[in-house]
């Protein structure tokens, strides 16, 4: 039974991308440079996949990666962890997502290190650097209290600029804790399997963003703040452009 293992949820369509898991980047799919990413940066950790479908297990175990079959009806990426835990009995899980193919070893040492503390869960955080992308309701902001735990999630643009009305430039943003979300989690094994059972937030209903149902249920989230370059593999777009970066 590992202590900490890291989990990555994968589910064969996507909304934006169908199938984007398995698109091919330069003759590789998408999931398989996560798993060699994860493989190359963090070898301490013994390292799973949660998958919805038999085309996703076969490309993963076919090189060689330990990959599970779950149920296809989970509402959430967690309530697949939790799952797949079940089974693997790790007392802490690290969640990498399956469309992050440039998480790094500082990331997951990072959120190993959070997760022994006392809060159940942990995240990640990166400063903002441009004003165009702190407005983007597509890159959901954190703001944390004086000990780095998160206080509240929001897809608007926080910590709000009342004395510019909420005008800032990028000088702003660069010099105020503005902070991104990196989809980036590490659960204590106890949370994990209460998640599903937890209400959902009235909070977490109007933002779409499910970590705000653990803050609505009184749990603690700690957050770790990076500066290494991460990308998610959201659209054919983004294929493109992790294409071009490597």
């Amino acid at each position: 039974m590992p202590r900490t293992a890291i989990i990555v949820p994968c589910r064969l369509e996507a909304t934006r991308f169908p199938r984007k898991l398995l698109h091919k980047i330069k003759g590789k799919p998408l999931v398989l440079w996560v798993a060699e990413r994860i493989a190359a940066q963090a070898p301490e950790y013994p390292l799973y996949f949660a998958v919805d479908d038999e085309l996703l297990r076969r490309c993963l175990a076919e090189r060689g990666f330990a990959a599970m079959l779950t149920r296809s009806d989970h509402p959430s990426g967690t309530d697949r962890l939790a799952e797949a835990n079940r089974e693997i009995r790790a007392d802490y899980v690290i969640n990498v997502q399956a469309d992050e193919p440039m998480v790094s070893a500082n990331q997951i040492r990072l959120l190993s290190s959070l997760i022994l503390g006392e809060a159940e869960m942990a995240t990640l955080a990166t400063p903002f650097k441009r004003a165009e992308d702190f407005f983007n309701p597509n890159q959901v902001k954190v703001v944390c209290d004086r000990g780095g735990r998160a206080l509240y999630f929001s897809r608007c643009a926080m910590p709000y600029a009342r004395e510019s009305q909420g005008v800032v430039d990028d000088v702003w943003v660069r010099s105020h804790p503005c902070h991104r979300h990196l989809g980036l989690y590490a659960y204590k094994a106890d949370l994990l399997q209460r998640f599903s059972g937890l209400p959902p937030g009235r909070l977490e209903q109007i933002e779409k963003l499910e970590q705000l149902r653990v803050l609505e249920s009184g749990f603690t989230i700690a957050v770790g703040f990076s500066d290494d370059s991460t990308i998610g593999v959201d659209t054919p777009e983004d294929a493109l452009k992790f294409a071009a970066l490597l």
